[in-house]
């Protein structure tokens, strides 16, 4: 039970944050390729790709040289400020705080920078650049969350797992519609990763200083519940708190 419930975790873990960042990463690159011509997309991406390539054979050799307590360590810190970085502006988001993720604003932003730059003659090495940027930020996110999700357990093959079905799904998807996916649930995706590598986060950080949790690797979905209740307070005591400023006169 408890090998099915890390394996599970994992997979899903990897899946839902490889989801979102390669949602927004296609959208700058279906910009550029409808905006500019697919030569320069598909040769930004790819050059992004043989660096992220690079990294992943140049960190998964590294990390095994770590003993395991201090990869645990370091690895559930790290995932710590990933999870509660993307809790938080979940959070402010779904308390309207701030306002929500819209691919369709970003596709937009994106074609009307690009068009701009057609009559330069630059015009295809920035757009390829722009794909490059957009596909190497996003990558790096999903190669760090794939390797911290999966190394310490040994476990990088299924996190790998769940990052290509994200992949195949969403380049899929997008390449059959042409268009961003901006019907996606991101804001709740995002909430969801965020609680999931915070677990996560919890769980490893406590197995790097040593303590023996109950239930062993079933405390992550105990942690998962907990941080869920204690978000959906702080979106219900945010969202008062949003409304009473709104109703409040300006000065």
């Amino acid at each position: 039970m408890d090998n099915f419930t890390t394996i599970s975790s994992t997979i899903f873990t990897s899946f839902l944050a490889s989801f979102v960042e390669i949602v927004e990463a296609f959208t700058i690159v279906l910009a550029v390729g409808l905006t500019n011509t697919w030569r320069s997309a598909f040769t930004g991406t790819a050059l992004a790709l043989l660096v992220l390539i690079i990294m992943i054979l140049v960190l998964g050799p590294l990390l095994q040289l770590v003993p395991l307590t201090a990869l645990q360590f370091v690895v559930g810190v790290l995932l710590g400020l990933f999870g509660m970085r993307w809790l938080r502006k979940a959070i402010l988001r779904a308390s309207g705080f701030i306002p929500l993720h819209d691919e369709e604003k970003a596709f937009r932003e994106e074609t009307e920078a690009l068009s701009k730059q057609r009559g330069l003659g630059r015009a295809d090495y920035l757009a390829m650049i722009a794909a490059f940027k957009a596909v190497l930020l996003e990558g790096v996110e999903v190669v760090f969350i794939v390797i911290a999700v999966g190394s310490t357990h040994g476990l990088t093959l299924y996190a790998s797992l769940g990052a290509l079905i994200a992949c195949v799904l969403v380049i899929g998807t997008g390449l059959l519609v042409h268009k961003p996916l901006a019907r996606v649930p991101e804001n709740s995706l995002k909430l969801v990763v965020g609680l999931m590598l915070t677990s996560f986060s919890i769980f490893w950080t406590g197995e790097g200083l040593g303590v023996a949790w109950p239930g062993e690797d079933f405390a992550i979905v105990v942690f998962f519940v907990i941080l869920s209740v204690f978000s959906a307070i702080a979106i219900n005591l945010l969202k008062s708190s949003h409304a009473t400023l709104a109703k409040e006169p300006a000065l």
